[in-house]
């Protein structure tokens, strides 16, 4: 099956289609981690966006369902150099694809298109399989909406409020997306967890008595988050109040900073950062947006940086009982540097 991949600045890439045949029209991004392609695809994080893979081989190990991070692929298509059809073990990701309606590419050149991401920025991009044209791919892409003008939020979020019980303390979860990962290394501290969703009111939430509030992962632009937000703010200085990722961006937000949107963000498993005494970890992150360090307000601290770019990494102000960090100390497949350290300070910090 023929497949194109269209970009908004007139590059299309044809390849070999796997999976559906149809289209998909969002960001294209790239993610350069070796490892986790099936964490990657069901990390919530992803929708609305086109996720390419920097390196070479997708799929030698199957569809690895217990690691799935929601509970289906949320990345919008998958753009590989090479697919694998016949893995070491597992349902090939080619029939899962195909058995889910997802669309994939396979046969490009994914580092050179990296390259031109790196140099250009992050595209509206269309990827389309079956009997397309590249011309057509490129003006439709031309037309995809872009990402800060999308609510992606409640297409992630949980409908309702649900709680994971557990016997220690009891935390507050504003769920825009959160990954499998981080309820597990909550609840393996023995975290009693209540999920909200990401519109839920400062009443609904003080009603189960939370002793901290934690804000999850998520996709798209954080100053669309505007509930989560108020909510946010709302608990701040109340009781303690964590987030990671897009939860980072919210409490960043919430406390009067400001965030923007990177050229190309941090998407992959090799992301070096710093902290205050100068110890660097090795992290997973997959983010387009960023807190503005120099707009944080008087009492908030950086506490990590990245080692790249110097982008903000984390920060905390220790009035509010406020403590964040962008990357993802719970990430699978890995590394995990920085489990311990963050979620047993959620814990420690806790009343």
């Amino acid at each position: 099956m023929k497949a194109v991949l269209g970009l908004e600045d007139g590059t299309s890439v044809e390849g070999e289609g796997f999976g559906a045949e149809g289209s998909c029209a969002g960001e294209l991004v790239f993610c350069t981690a070796m490892t986790g392609y099936m964490e990657a695809l069901t990390d919530p994080s992803y929708h609305g966006q086109i996720l390419m893979f920097t390196y070479p081989l997708v799929g030698n190990y199957g569809v690895d369902h217990q690691n799935f991070q929601s509970t289906g692929v949320k990345a919008l298509g998958c753009v590989v150099r090479e697919v694998c059809r016949e893995p070491s073990c597992g349902l090939p990701i080619t029939r899962y694809f195909e058995d889910q309606g997802l669309i994939g590419i396979t046969g490009v050149d994914t580092r050179r298109l990296t390259i031109r991401i790196r140099e250009h920025g992050t595209m509206r991009a269309v990827l389309m399989a079956g009997d397309v044209t590249p011309e057509e791919a490129v003006e439709r892409a031309r037309k995809v909406a872009d990402i800060s003008d999308l609510d992606l939020i409640p297409d992630v979020s949980c409908r309702e409020a649900f709680r994971i019980p557990g016997k220690g303390k009891r935390i507050a979860v504003l769920d825009l997306g959160i990954k499998n990962a981080m309820v597990k290394s909550l609840h393996a501290r023995g975290a009693d967890l209540y999920l909200f969703p990401h519109n839920a009111t400062r009443d609904q939430v003080e009603a189960v008595n939370p002793q901290a509030i934690f804000v999850s992962n998520g996709p798209g632009d954080p100053v669309r988050a505007t509930d989560a937000i108020r909510t946010v703010r709302e608990f701040l200085g109340e009781i303690p109040v964590f987030g990671i990722c897009f939860g980072n961006q919210i409490i960043g937000l919430a406390v009067g900073g400001k965030t923007y949107k990177m050229k190309f963000g941090h998407r992959g498993s090799n992301q070096p950062v710093r902290d205050g005494a100068g110890n660097i970890y090795i992290t997973t992150q997959n983010h387009g947006f960023a807190v503005d360090a120099e707009s944080l307000p008087e009492g908030c601290r950086v506490s990590y940086t990245n080692v790249n770019d110097g982008s903000l990494e984390g920060f905390e102000d220790p009035y509010l009982n406020a403590a964040c960090v962008q990357f993802h100390p719970e990430a699978y497949a890995g590394p995990r540097d920085t489990e311990m350290t963050f979620f047993d300070e959620i814990v420690r910090r806790i009343p």
